[in-house]
């Protein structure tokens, strides 16, 4: 029987010749990556080991992205110890100064190459799919493992298969497909499991795309999530590391689990309603919600073609008196490239308000907070009770185009009507 994406990468770092979905094995890390909330719990639980030098300095990311700057005396406290940290340890890759989301600059910079491992004490690690990487979240205690040794214990996992054939059509985004997906599999339909998208319809899918679609694999439970590498793949990584890598394809008799079939021509914009990611409709059927705020950000969508689809709906338009606007960019680059395009003086001019590039809104521990009754429509990936602020608001989870075209009217709105 042949072997998925995940069963070669697993086997690979485990130094054996094949492994099979089941098998525990111990595999050695490429890179490893922790933020602002996450890391300081990996250094307490060093501290109670007897550790004295992280294995491999150049191969640990430290980003500040939940709460960069800081908006409390801990946070700010908790920052300036990981820098006295990464100077004792000499980790030169800390980003600590709002360059972007830990997710997209991990990717951006070059630290993630195809058929690598990755980890990251971050739930939504399983993003970095997108290049053919095998990359899963962990906890803080065993990020604490990994600095240390290098290495960590993983259970192979079950493959189901998500093919996808056709093109999206005009103003229906990655997001839109991968909330549809979210809908079918359910919160837990694949727990533990690694998600390939496969087939035609992925390769007409941007890297930025692709994104999206993995880093809400872990919205389905899933161990990882993981897009076949192409010529998109390797021009992307081209671009950002001239470290060697090797592509690795799943084989045409691999063993799924599971195997789902999508054609992308059909899919059309939808919506996640509170307070459940997988309680998914297509947007004909939402009825009228108004909202009070959109926000436009996170690891799941704050990248440049993002920004670029809200600005082409806003343009020349204004944001409805009743809502705040909130745009994050995933990093300076794409802050920059926004800037020099017109695309933030669209966004600008329409009402936004541009916050500093990071996690910002998304989490709800930083910039705009929901009061009691008030309602988001988030470009973000969770809507949990709670998440944005108070557990009495409501969050509807949606492609940048919707947030778009909501902002416009001051309820969900389909932007292709706009």
């Amino acid at each position: 029987m042949g072997k998925t994406i995940a069963e070669k990468i697993l086997a690979e770092k485990s130094g054996q010749d094949e492994v099979n979905a089941g098998d525990v094995v111990r595999a050695e890390i490429d890179s490893a990556m922790a933020n602002d909330l996450t890391a300081p719990l990996t250094v307490d639980a060093l501290e109670e080991i007897d550790f004295e030098k992280v294995w491999d300095p150049e191969s640990i990311v430290l980003v500040f992205d939940h709460q960069a700057p800081p908006t409390t005396i801990d946070a700010a406290e908790d920052q300036a110890d990981l820098r006295d940290f990464a100077r004792e340890q000499d980790i030169s890759n800390l980003y600590g100064h709002n360059e972007g989301v830990c997710h997209q600059l991990m990717m951006e910079e070059g630290h993630v190459m195809p058929s690598q491992l990755v980890v990251g004490a971050d739930s939504h690690t399983c993003t970095y799919g997108a290049l053919g990487a095998f990359s899963t979240g962990i906890g803080s205690t065993d990020m604490a493992a990994v600095f240390a040794e290098g290495e960590l214990w993983f259970r192979v996992p079950e493959t189901m298969n998500i093919k996808v054939k056709g093109e999206l059509s005009e103003l229906v985004m990655p997001k839109d497909f991968v909330l549809k997906t979210a809908g079918d599999v359910g919160a837990d339909g694949a727990t533990y499991m690694s998600m390939e998208f496969t087939g035609p319809g992925m390769e007409k899918i941007s890297v930025a795309g692709r994104m999206s679609i993995c880093n809400m694999g872990i919205e389905m439970g899933a161990k990882t999530a993981i897009v076949p590498p192409d010529d998109m793949t390797e021009e992307y990584v081209q671009d950002r590391s001239d470290e060697s890598y090797s592509l690795t394809y799943p084989d045409e008799d691999a063993d799924y689990k599971e195997v789902l079939s999508y054609d992308a021509d059909r899919i059309e914009p939808m919506v996640a309603c509170p307070h459940r990611v997988d309680n998914v409709s297509p947007i004909s059927e939402i009825g009228e919600v108004e909202i009070q705020q959109a926000f436009l950000g996170s690891c799941t969508n704050g990248r440049l073609e993002d920004l670029s689809t809200a600005a082409s709906i806003l343009d020349g338009g204004e944001i409805d008196d009743s809502v705040r606007f909130l745009v994050a960019p995933a990093s300076q680059k794409i802050y920059r490239e926004a800037l020099n395009e017109g695309i933030i003086d669209k966004l600008v001019d329409a009402g936004a308000t541009i916050q500093p590039p990071g996690c910002t809104t998304c989490w709800g521990g930083h910039l705009g907070i929901l009061a009691s009754g008030e309602t988001c429509v988030s470009s973000s990936n969770r809507n949990f009770k709670g998440r944005m602020g108070s557990p009495e608001a409501e969050i509807y989870l949606s492609s940048p185009a919707t947030v778009a075209a909501s902002a416009l009217t001051g309820k969900i709105t389909d932007a292709r009507k706009i």
